[in-house]
């Protein structure tokens, strides 16, 4: 008797394997495919992502010149990590197969979901939402990596409001385990359980935001950036002795300025004239060392100058 009911358990515990399984393949059948539009350093992060999770990737970009540079730069990218024993060479191999690029925003229908990640600029974001509108089956959810704009303005472009979604990923996005899921004002319960599911399937940790410009991350870290930047101008201290200062007195990982040349000054710009023109709070309108530093092209990392230098990096897309 006591064999009939070890075998009777082995086949329950078999059974419950088997719909775990299915349960796992339903689960990454529901996205097979994603777009990604704007191949700059988040579309190239969200790509290298997705990837890597064993979903395919179209990679969208303006020409074929500009598509196939930003593949070179997204290698380049795995192949620092490799170096630095976080990717292994056969991973790489792996996320790059899935991997395609286009010049054609006619292959936006292939999507299961479509993710915009182009320049933080509302309108050229809703040109090119009302394009892909008329693209994309209508049942296509589209996503907005802004980081500062309202979602609700961009979906205004469409025709499909209610399937329209910010999921603001953070630089470097295969690493951040955070994404900050945005709903705009018409965004329904449903497209937020589809997108909050995609979230997992990329092993990030979502967090539900309602509409408000700069959401949690960039409204908080804004401020603090801005504010060691007219340190740094008023001469209070050096950019390097102002990081070390927030680094061990608060225990920070990275100090404000180094986590500004990563965030790219150019974007962090226009996040904060995005915060002041919707807020109007001075403590979000552009300290003029910040604006300075634009003009002069001097963009953080992906340009090797900003408030520090990095002259192992070579110039890149912004």
């Amino acid at each position: 008797m006591a064999g009939n009911e070890d075998k009777k358990e082995e086949v329950l515990d078999l059974e419950m394997l088997r719909q775990g399984e299915l349960g796992e393949m339903e689960e990454k059948e529901f996205i097979k495919r994603v777009v990604v539009i704007g191949a700059g350093t988040m579309g190239r992060g969200i790509s290298q992502l997705v990837a890597s999770k064993g979903l395919e990737v179209i990679l969208i970009e303006k020409d074929e010149e500009t598509a196939r540079k930003s593949l070179e730069l997204l290698e380049q990218s795995i192949d620092e990590e490799i170096a630095r024993w976080t990717l292994t060479k056969s991973e790489k191999k792996a996320i790059l197969s899935r991997i395609k690029t286009s010049a054609d925003l006619n292959d936006a229908i292939y999507g299961d979901v479509v993710i915009e990640a182009i320049t933080e600029n509302l309108e050229a974001k809703k040109e090119l939402m009302r394009k892909i509108d008329e693209i994309c089956d209508p049942k296509t959810i589209f996503i907005t990596n802004t980081s500062a704009l309202s979602i609700t303005e961009i979906a205004s472009a469409t025709n499909r409001q209610d399937r329209v979604i910010g999921m603001h990923f953070l630089n470097p996005v295969p690493k951040i385990p955070l994404v900050e899921i945005v709903r705009g004002l018409k965004t329904s319960d449903e497209t937020y359980e589809f997108i909050r599911r995609f979230a997992e399937m990329l092993d990030k940790t979502a967090v539900e935001v309602f509409e408000y410009p700069g959401y949690i991350t960039t409204r908080i870290i804004v401020p603090m950036i801005n504010e060691a930047i007219h340190i740094l101008m008023e001469g209070v201290a050096t950019a390097e002795h102002i990081d070390t200062a927030m680094k061990l007195g608060y225990n920070f990982p990275k100090g404000p300025l180094a986590l500004a040349d990563q965030i790219g000054l150019d974007e962090l710009m226009a996040w904060m004239e995005t915060l002041f023109r919707e807020l109007g709070e001075s403590k979000y309108r552009p300290c003029p060392l910040l604006r300075k530093l634009v003009r002069a092209g001097h963009l953080g990392r992906k340009t090797g100058k900003g408030f520090f230098e990095y002259p192992q990096n070579q110039p890149m897309q912004p």
